[in-house]
């Protein structure tokens, strides 16, 4: 008996010790390679069996394997997948996937200037749109559609092509960071986004990450809303490009080439991009036409070195859309256009016999040298030297009884150069360092003129030019964006209404250190600006033609930004940030009257304060993750103008002085997987925005002098307008058959108000539901997978619902039904949203 015991004992420890030897353990970390980010719910499956895990939000995997040797399959739907062989317990480290759509893995160059939140190890609330997703939704839309599927984002179309609009948060574009490869780009007058000028970076963006609230952003911005990084192509590893047509609805039709070199043995590359577009507007008479052009030179002479130029720019003109009261829109439909005329002469309507009241003019090319030197395995210096020149106008038509006379341009032209530098170091094992400059050099160049004269040969004006004598303009300067940048009017004896120039420079430093080890990661910000303004008149002063410069201004600014982050376990991770922003105000916001006076307005306009807080959690399953944020923003010491909209005597122009907005909310974002073919995702978003406190109103005449007393405005407990504060959304993807797949997104708007006067509340708007539908199709072309057929059809507002999009006004709900469209006044000024819109297109990648 003990024998047999013993015999036992023996084979069932063989059994045993032949079984431990079998199970291996297989780590690593899972990458996407457009964003060098963690891959969260990536599938890892050991080839040839069902056995498998699936990533946490860190990238990290950890898989026993049935057999001492084989092959790691990594996928991830919408990627192509990796194999990895492995033999032993072994560590793959980083494994990279790429979306299979793309080319092949692209180099982002600035790396160390683009501020990705997984950069560092302290998270911020952030949501990234990826260049497969950007592909399948962008569509004919500007880049807010994109964006609208993540918490706190509302997209409004606004009308014309590229007149589209974002609020992040409850706070608009002005107040929003958008950066373009580490680049500022909101205007540097008065902070605002023009989508027309950048309709080309969705066609060779990477990614797009949106960074609600702080951010990470390490630059000397003071962003209140949030951050969006726009990141583009720069090289390309191999050779390759694509073709793609798209048509869509009211006569869409756009057309692009791209094509990639690839790196040679010399370190070069070589990337160009093409495109056109054109079509007449979902609202009536608002046709545009522009085109698209990028050119990437890359040299990479060895490891340390890797450098890029880049040239961008999206020449274009649109028509626009009028405003008109709610009513003008039922009477007349969501397309009606109310400014727009007609009977002009032949040779310069545009559409059916009309000629648009407003046109959008411009060319804006953008171009940036970057650098990235890695010094050694612990530092790294990171380099953009950028700049642009835009030339543009507005041509709005000018009438005398029902006759079109002329087009007046109000003309935006600019000048501008600036450097962004960073310079990484990992001082020790648990402890990194970053110190950087933002230098920015502006000049803005403003006056009108005439863009066409239609039924005379000639406009009469009187100025500071003439002595106040009546002189002649009888040069037009056209509507063709290439006519107007290369062709830039440079007389002044053809300008007339305004002319004056101004110059903002910017220079800022900012650092952090972040701290890391173990389970907890800390961090700490600061970032200390100058930003100088200057302006010159050259239309009224006392010697014509001679400009006068007004006094020289400075205001100093600056971030402070800490937070701390603790991993509970691989799968629960929380965090909280503070941080306090003294922004500068706006060159438009200085002056009495920023057309026609050197004057600052008095009293000076100061510093906004932003004081945010933020607390968050992580969670990251086999199968589903999630993100959920709480925030508080409060936005003190602000400078509202506005005026009456009229000219000459009856101008007026009001200034409020210490408004204040506290913005609060709670922002809830899933991810799941239930099945390899399936993604479900959502978002929940409450907020509660409103004006605390009241401010001081003082009015001003045509002079810039004062009309009457100060007077309080009480708008304490007022809601913010223009954005849902509250938003949901559900989005799905299905693959049902290889590389054909088919998804869905529903987005809910709720608890919106107005925008208007201060003076009076704010009125609530109707809620509104969209629904939107995509199918994707790839066909594999030839032996090589990178050759690929792709089809794309999108259905925007599947249901056709009519919707408020945007009310300005404070009028109340009369006490008569037939004057209030879903109990809002229609004597309002409103906008609809778009109808049902479709687009779709073919894609030959090779």
């Amino acid at each position: 008996m003990k024998k047999i015991t013993r015999l036992l004992f023996l084979a069932g420890a063989l059994m045993f010790t032949a079984f431990s030897m079998a199970q291996t353990v297989v780590t690593g970390t899972v990458m996407d390679a457009e964003m060098a980010a963690p891959l969260p719910g990536a599938n890892i499956v050991e080839k040839g069996t069902t056995n498998g895990v699936s990533s946490n939000f860190d990238g990290e995997f950890s898989i026993i394997t049935q057999s001492t040797e084989g092959e790691i399959v990594i996928s991830y739907v919408g990627y192509t997948k990796v194999v990895v062989k492995f033999s032993g317990s072994t560590s793959l480290g980083n494994i990279t996937l790429t979306p299979d759509n793309t080319l092949e893995e692209v180099v982002i160059i600035g790396s160390g200037i683009i501020d990705l939140a997984e950069d560092r190890k302290t998270p911020v609330a952030v949501s990234t749109i990826t260049a497969n997703q950007i592909r399948e939704k962008a569509g004919n839309s500007d880049l807010p559609e994109v964006l609208k599927q993540t918490p706190s984002v509302q997209s409004v179309q606004a009308g014309g092509f590229g007149d589209g609009q974002m609020f992040l948060r409850g706070f608009d574009q002005t107040n929003t960071a958008f950066l373009l490869n580490g680049q500022p780009i909101n205007g540097m007058e008065d902070g605002k986004m023009y989508w027309s000028n950048w309709s080309g970076v969705l066609d060779v963006a990477n990614a797009v990450q949106v960074q609600r609230g702080l951010g990470a952003s390490k630059l000397a911005i003071s962003s209140v809303g949030g951050t969006v990084n726009i990141v583009t192509k720069t090289i390309d590893r191999r050779e390759g490009g694509f073709v793609q047509q798209m048509v869509g609805n009211d006569n869409y039709i756009k057309s692009t080439a791209y094509y990639s070199t690839g790196v040679n043995d010399k370190g070069w590359s070589l990337g160009v991009l093409f495109g056109h577009w054109q079509g007449d507007g979902y609202v009536d008479y608002t046709q545009g036409q522009g085109q698209t052009y990028y050119i990437s030179v890359g040299y990479q002479p060895n490891d340390n070195h890797a450098l890029n130029f880049m040239l961008t720019g999206a020449p274009q003109w649109h028509a626009a859309a009028g405003s008109g009261d709610i009513q003008d829109f039922l009477d007349n439909g969501r397309r009606y256009n109310s400014w727009n005329f007609t009977g002009v002469d032949s040779d310069n309507n545009l559409h059916g016999g009309v000629y648009p009241g407003g046109r959008n003019i411009y060319h804006k090319p953008v171009a940036n040298l970057s650098w990235d030197w890695t010094i050694n395995d612990k530092s790294e210096l990171s380099t953009v030297l950028y700049g642009s020149m835009g030339r543009g106008s507005f041509a709005q038509a000018r009438t005398s009884g029902d006759e079109v006379t002329y087009a007046r341009g109000s003309n935006n032209n600019h000048n501008w150069y600036g450097l962004v530098t960073n310079y990484n170091n990992q001082l020790t094992e648990n402890l990194n360092f970053n110190v950087g400059a933002d230098v920015r050099l502006y000049n803005g160049i403003h006056f009108r003129d005439v863009r066409e004269f239609l039924s005379v040969d000639s406009v009469s004006a009187s100025s500071g030019y003439s002595g106040g004598e009546t002189y002649y303009l009888t040069e037009a300067g056209g509507i063709n964006p290439w006519n107007v940048f290369f062709n830039p009017n440079t007389d002044h004896l053809q300008r007339f209404g305004y002319d004056y120039e101004e110059q903002i420079n910017y220079a800022g430093i900012f650092t952090q250190l972040e701290y890391s080890k173990d389970n907890l990661s800390a961090f700490f910000q600061g970032a200390l600006s100058n930003q100088s303004h200057v302006r010159t008149e050259y239309l009224n002063t006392s010697t014509p033609g001679q400009g006068e410069e007004g006094d020289k201004v400075n205001n100093i600014g600056y971030n402070l930004k800490v937070g701390a982050a603790y991993t509970i376990t691989d799968m629960h991770k929380v965090f909280v940030n503070a941080g306090f922003y003294s922004r500068q105000p706006f060159h438009d916001n200085l002056y009495k009257d920023d057309r026609g006076s050197n004057e600052l307005l008095d009293p000076e306009v100061e510093n906004e304060e932003i004081t945010g807080l933020e607390a968050g959690y992580q969670f990251g399953g086999e199968r589903i993750q999630a993100n959920l944020n709480l925030y508080h923003t409060t936005w003190a010491n602000r400078t509202l103008l506005g005026s009456n909209g009229e000219e000459g005597d009856d101008f007026l122009s009001y200034q409020t002085y210490g408004v204040k907005q506290v913005h609060m909310g709670v922002e809830l974002e899933v991810f799941s997987q239930p099945f390899d073919n399936l993604r479900v995702n959502g978002f929940l978003s409450l907020g509660d925005w409103q004006f605390k406190d009241n401010g001081v109103q003082k009015t001003f005449d045509n002079n810039g002098d004062q009309v009457g007393e100060d007077i309080e405005v009480v708008i304490d407990g007022f809601n913010v307008g223009g954005a849902a504060q509250v938003t949901a959304g559900i989005n799905a993807s299905y693959e049902f058959l290889p590389r054909l797949s088919v998804d869905g997104a529903w987005n809910w708007y709720n608890d919106m108000y107005s925008t208007g006067s201060l003076t009076k509340a704010t009125i609530a708007m109707p809620s509104y539901d969209l629904v939107d539908a995509g199918l994707s199709y790839k066909m594999l072309v030839g032996k090589d997978d990178r050759n690929s057929l792709q089809f794309r059809v999108n259905i925007n507002n599947i249901f056709d619902e009519v919707y408020l999009e945007s009310v300005n006004g404070n009028t109340a709900a009369s006490s008569n039904p037939e004057e209030n469209y879903k109990g809002v006044n229609t004597s309002n000024t409103g906008r609809f949203g778009y109808g049902r819109t479709w687009n779709t297109s073919i894609r030959f990648n090779f």
